[in-house]
């Protein structure tokens, strides 16, 4: 098997990175996995590298297009019929870098990691599988309605565009197509019924996040986690410190937010205060999450579906979540977490939570129970099944 990843999977760090350690790392097991990824030239890619050999028979690596240089990417973008996303990840060497392993080994299976790979052409005889981490175009539409400056609405519009065209051929044009959530299969199955799909849901490691004692829940302590270099979660930052936690504060003026999370941007860096306390990326989660009464999750853009909800869960926290946090996850609302839109019901909620102990205790035993139906081995055997199907198909051409 041969994967195509826009950045090396491990060590896991964030949500990207956690899919692909879990399922690559799961399936390595079963099958002999060679990788090809794009780095960063600016980072230090030893430990990544290190991380990824333990379980690839190779690993190999293309510069990617450098950041620094991102808007003028934007601008290119801007006057090309292809997606931002598309001429920053299908670059001619990481083609020419696929190309030369497909003519060199004869590989059973190709795994395009996100629809932006999907830009490079696969030659050969081997099945090709599309890991859709997120219907892609949904969070450029998404992005572009909460946006404030008229420019970036109408940029992230007319990117979404091109890529909602993008993704529609790859769903077509690949042997089969892997989604996270029964939602984002509907999705695909819509514009493109012959396609061969599965879902395969975002897991959690249920023995390494696990309930910790009771006595260490701060009773007006939220939790807010997520790579913060990722707007998404920027904006649901910016949303909760500022239009929902004044509203909890207003009755306990007790309360703290932590933000955890890799490169916050300075618009959430000035958040920090006497009820915002952000604390940049951690080594490791779990004591920050047995510090916190509650997990909050007031996201307004994004797609596929939530792992900090599924580790919060499998920790045994509340949660309280937007409709969009939520969004392609099998869980009972009011049972296994509380869901609200707008500041005022936001607030609402978390007020609940925070006022009422055994109403997190409960939340957070519905939570774990819920959080064992994501085990991430079930994950990896549904895809490898998948895979299955695909190689015997492509076969049998």
């Amino acid at each position: 098997m041969l994967v195509v990843t826009p950045y090396l999977p491990s060590p896991p760090r964030f949500g990207g990175q956690q899919r692909m350690h879990a399922l690559l790392s799961g399936l390595a097991a079963r099958t002999e996995l060679t990788l090809l990824s794009l780095v960063d030239p600016a980072d230090d890619t030893r430990e990544g590298l290190a991380a990824t050999r333990a379980y690839c028979r190779e690993v190999v690596t293309v510069p990617s297009a450098r950041a620094a240089r991102k808007r003028l990417w934007q601008l290119a973008a801007s006057a090309s019929p292809w997606s931002y996303e598309r001429l920053t990840t299908a670059l001619p060497a990481l083609q020419h870098a696929l190309d030369e392993l497909l003519a060199r080994r004869a590989y059973d299976l190709v795994q395009l990691e996100f629809v932006h790979t999907a830009g490079l052409s696969v030659r050969g005889r081997a099945a090709v599988c599309l890991d859709e981490h997120n219907v892609e175009y949904e969070i450029l539409f998404r992005t572009a309605r909460a946006a404030s400056g008229a420019l970036r609405r109408a940029y992230d519009a007319l990117d979404g565009l091109k890529i909602r065209a993008e993704e529609r051929a790859a769903w077509a044009r690949v042997d089969g197509c892997a989604l996270t959530s029964a939602r984002d299969e509907r999705t695909v199955l819509r514009a493109a019924p012959r396609a061969r799909t599965v879902v395969v849901p975002n897991g959690v490691d249920v023995d390494f996040f696990r309930p910790t004692d009771p006595a260490a829940r701060e009773p007006s302590t939220l939790l807010f986690f997520g790579a913060m270099d990722y707007f998404p979660n920027t904006d649901g930052a910016l949303f909760f410190a500022r239009e929902v936690l004044p509203l909890v504060v207003a009755r306990r003026p007790e309360t703290k937010l932590l933000v955890v999370g890799r490169r916050p941007p300075e618009a959430v860096t000035a958040l920090r205060g006497a009820n915002v306390e952000v604390l940049g990326a951690v080594d490791d989660l779990r004591p920050w999450l047995a510090r916190a009464t509650a997990l909050v999750v007031p996201l307004r853009i994004g797609g596929g579906t939530r792992l900090k909800i599924l580790e919060a869960m499998a920790a045994g926290k509340a949660v309280v979540s937007t409709s969009l946090g939520a969004e392609g996850l099998d869980v009972v609302r009011g049972r296994d977490l509380l869901v609200a839109d707008g500041a005022a019901g936001l607030a609402g909620e978390v007020l609940r939570v925070l006022d009422s102990p055994d109403l997190a205790t409960r939340l957070g035993g519905a939570a774990r129970i819920a959080a064992q139906r994501y085990r991430w081995s079930t994950s990896v055997d549904r895809l490898a099944a998948f895979h299955d199907e695909l190689v015997s198909a492509r076969r049998a051409r």
